[in-house]
């Protein structure tokens, strides 16, 4: 009993204080790890220092896994401006197939690795006959700036607003915090063959996209 006593005290008389370690009211957000640099990014979600994130309920409209596109369905179509500041329309890639990746931002570590990926890879893609697009909410300057910067030779399309990200019904990522990484297989006419979402493994869309590709 006195061991007990003794082990108590130290307990309470310590300058660690351990009745405040855990907090059960503390909100999940604020257990992130904050960054003292002024434009943290994390795959593809851009943070000031001064910022914060709320995760809503998950019952919230916005964290949905099923998309609006799906296998063997035509997607909704589209015209967006490219890097150069050009309208582009969907229907313009029939007659060959298409590799369309939406992806969260541009220059996040996540997003510039898929983007060099689908660069190393741009040959085995012309040599399968395929066109790959990129698409993100990012402006045309932006991605003007990111495709020279790491020399990316296909086209980058701007979705400011994610109008077509919400038509196509592109999932959401990290409670509906983050835009998802989906990638789609078109064959030449324009019909979906293949969805991926992986948004930690940038990587895998372009090994995966590719088996595809080989296969029709």
């Amino acid at each position: 009993m006195a061991s007990l006593t003794l082990l108590n005290h130290s307990l309470s008389s310590s300058s660690f204080p351990i009745t405040k370690t855990l907090n059960t009211k503390t909100p999940f957000s604020q257990c992130l790890i904050s960054s003292s640099s002024s434009n943290s990014q994390f795959y593809g979600l851009k943070l000031s220092s001064s910022s914060s994130v709320t995760f809503p309920s998950t019952s919230s409209k916005k964290f949905s896994i099923s998309a609006k596109v799906n296998k063997g369905s035509v997607p909704p179509a589209f015209t967006l401006k490219d890097q150069d500041n050009k309208p582009v329309s969907l229907s313009k890639f029939k007659g060959k197939p298409v590799v369309l990746y939406f992806y969260p931002a541009d220059e996040t570590p996540g997003c510039t690795k898929q983007a060099c990926a689908f660069r190393d890879s741009y040959e085995k893609f012309k040599k399968a006959g395929a066109q790959v697009v990129g698409i993100s909410g990012d402006s045309p300057d932006s991605h003007k700036a990111f495709a020279k910067k790491f020399r990316l030779p296909y086209t980058l399309l701007s979705d400011e607003g994610n109008k077509i990200r919400k038509e196509w019904g592109v999932p959401s990522d990290l409670f509906g915090t983050l835009p998802g990484r989906q990638t789609y297989v078109l064959d030449k006419n324009l019909t979906v063959q293949y969805i991926y979402n992986n948004q930690f493994q940038p990587e895998k869309h372009i090994d995966e996209t590719l088996k595809i590709l080989q296969s029709l």
